[in-house]
């Protein structure tokens, strides 16, 4: 696996709440105060709260909370709790008559790998800060990533167990890190090592099936496969100066990382999003983080493969 972990950055803690039975979970990251956030949208189909308000164009730099959960649209709910959360501790943007928290969110849809009626909810999120460390660098099937599959085209019987994911890269005094939840529609590489990791997968003939020729075929052909049950959604966070423009910037760097690790990514199938932090302590070069963003996220991904657990039937890459 790749080393680092998204708590490297300074300031920012990460928490977690996993319903192991259900499968599914929400992940929770609470950064330091003054942190500036960006983002950038790619996929047809995502699941979001607050991105409207992260538009270079829009008024707030600074957000008090970030949540990656499964649940879909449902799972967007536990926001409310991270913002229960933050309220109590008299964190917000100061609008006079109290503190507002600013807590934007993404979703995955998991509802089809556990039990669709259970899905995260305030409760949850709640839950999910109070866990919330400095030293937190668990991956796999945990928080948002605890129903993650992948490699779907041909419905959940050829799916893989997937995950959650982190990485960081560092160059002198520079953190860029990448925290990601993968529950692609396509197959996954590990571009580094040039090789398919997880994807569409025959536990007959245990072998990968190629997405994109069945793709093609489906297609073709005027079948039918699985539609709106995908997306990747990710964190990256640095240690550097950014404004929220610059922030959007590199979140779309960033996705050159998941088109390093997924193949075909950023389809109408998918929600693919990808926020990105800036604790602000040093100067430095929005294009190099970016070029670092997106490899810190390509290896994200590998580690959301490398380090799930088969559970309820999906296979992984462990047992393989």
């Amino acid at each position: 696996m790749y080393s680092g972990y998204l708590t490297d950055i300074k300031g920012i803690k990460v928490g977690h709440y996993s319903d192991y039975e259900n499968l599914t979970g929400v992940t929770v990251i609470l950064p330091p105060e003054k942190t500036v956030c960006g983002v950038d949208v790619r996929g047809g189909a995502p699941g979001t709260r607050e991105t409207d308000l992260l538009k270079p164009e829009n008024f707030v730099e600074n957000i008090h909370g970030l949540v990656l959960s499964g649940g879909s649209a449902y799972g967007l709910d536990s926001a409310s709790g991270v913002m229960k959360y933050l309220e109590e501790k008299n964190i917000g943007l100061d609008v006079g008559v109290g503190k507002v928290p600013i807590v934007p969110a993404a979703v995955i849809f998991d509802l089809a790998c556990g039990n669709p009626k259970i899905r995260p909810n305030l409760e949850m999120g709640y839950s999910a800060c109070e866990n919330a460390s400095e030293k937190e660098n668990r991956q796999g099937n945990i928080g948002g990533g605890t129903g993650a599959t992948v490699g779907k085209i041909l419905g959940m019987d050829f799916t893989m167990k997937s995950g959650l994911g982190s990485a960081t890269i560092k160059a002198g005094e520079l953190v860029v890190s990448a925290l990601t939840i993968c529950n692609a529609f396509g197959d996954i590489f590990d571009y580094e090592k040039n090789v398919q990791i997880a994807g569409c997968y025959d536990k007959n003939t245990k072998k990968f099936k190629n997405t994109m020729e069945i793709y093609k075929e489906v297609v073709n052909q005027g079948v039918g496969f699985s539609k709106m049950t995908n997306t990747t959604i990710s964190v990256v966070a640095t240690n550097g100066i950014f404004n929220k423009a610059e922030c959007m910037k590199i979140s779309s760097m960033a996705h050159n990382g998941y088109g390093n690790s997924i193949f075909p990514v950023h389809t109408l199938n998918d929600g693919d999003t990808i926020f990105t932090l800036a604790t602000g302590e040093i100067k430095t070069d929005v294009s190099l983080v970016g070029a670092l963003a997106s490899q810190a996220i390509a290896r994200a991904v590998a580690n959301s493969i490398y380090a799930a657990k088969s559970v309820k039937g999906f296979i992984s890459y462990n047992d393989l």
